[in-house]
C-alpha cells in the first residue's frame, strides 16, 4: 500500500507492506539508523520518534499508520529547520554528559524534546517520570535527567530579541 506522511519536515510517498513495523520501514527502507532497535517489545525506548508531536515506539507501530501524518525521528532534530545545529535538547545531552555508549540516545532525546513541548519546566520527578518507558544500561540517569531540564529550559527560552 502506499502511504503519504511528513517525514522530519519534508513530504514522502512510500509503498509498504502492511505488516511493516515503522522502525523497518525508517532503518531498511528509508536509510534512516538514529532510530535504534533494542528489545523489538516496545520496553526498551531505543526507537522512540514523534509521531504527531508524541513519543512512540516505532518497533511496534505499523508503518500504514503513519498515512497523513506528521513523524520526526532522530536525524529531523535541528536547532532550526535547516540548521546543521544542534537542537536545544540534543546539545543539552552533550553538555551535561547525558549520553555514555549513545544506543538509547536517540529515544531518550525524542522522549525529552515531547516531554519538554508539553512541560517546558519539568521537576526532577517528572523528568524520571516520563523518561520510564526509556532504558539506559550505562548510566545511573542523574546526567540524564540533568540533560532533559537543561534541554527543556533551552527549548523553551525566549529567543535572542524576544
Amino acid at each position: 500500500m502506499v502511504i503519504n506522511f511528513m517525514l522530519n519536515g519534508r513530504s514522502r510517498k512510500v509503498d509498504v507492506e502492511p505488516a511493516t513495523l515503522v522502525s523497518e520501514l525508517l532503518r531498511e527502507t528509508l536509510n534512516l539508523t538514529g532510530t535504534h532497535v533494542g528489545c523489538d517489545t516496545s520496553q526498551c525506548g531505543a526507537c522512540t520518534v514523534l509521531l504527531n508531536g508524541d513519543a512512540v515506539k516505532s518497533c511496534t507501530l505499523l508503518a500504514p499508520s503513519l498515512d497523513g501524518a506528521a513523524l520526526m525521528t532522530i536525524e529531523g532534530l535541528s536547532a532550526t529547520s535547516g540548521s546543521n545545529r544542534l537542537h536545544p535538547m540534543q546539545e543539552a545531552f552533550h553538555e551535561n554528559h547525558g549520553l555514555q555508549c549513545g544506543f538509547c540516545t536517540p529515544g531518550m532525546v525524542m522522549t525529552a524534546v515531547a516531554l519538554a513541548t508539553r512541560n517546558p519546566a519539568p521537576t526532577e520527578a517528572e523528568v524520571r517520570h516520563g523518561l520510564e518507558g526509556n532504558l539506559c544500561r550505562c548510566t545511573g540517569y542523574q546526567n540524564i535527567v540533568a540533560s532533559v531540564i537543561a534541554g527543556a529550559a533551552a527549548m523553551n527560552a525566549p529567543a535572542i530579541g524576544e
